[in-house]
């Protein structure tokens, strides 16, 4: 069951990711949002997707 959890985690984050890196912002904050949300796992998935998403 924690695999199959891991790997949802893993799929969102990357899904995340590659929405950040479509977005046009400078590189410093795409790297920086990059690192928080793979550091972060599903913390910085729920931040980036209910309050980080929209004012990017």
């Amino acid at each position: 069951m924690g695999f199959i959890i891991w790997i949802i985690g893993l799929v969102c984050c990357i899904w995340c990711v590659k929405d950040v890196w479509s977005k046009k912002i400078d590189t410093l904050k795409k790297v920086l949002l990059t690192i928080a949300l793979l550091a972060f796992s599903w913390v910085g998935l729920a931040v980036y997707y209910f309050i980080l998403k929209d004012r990017l």
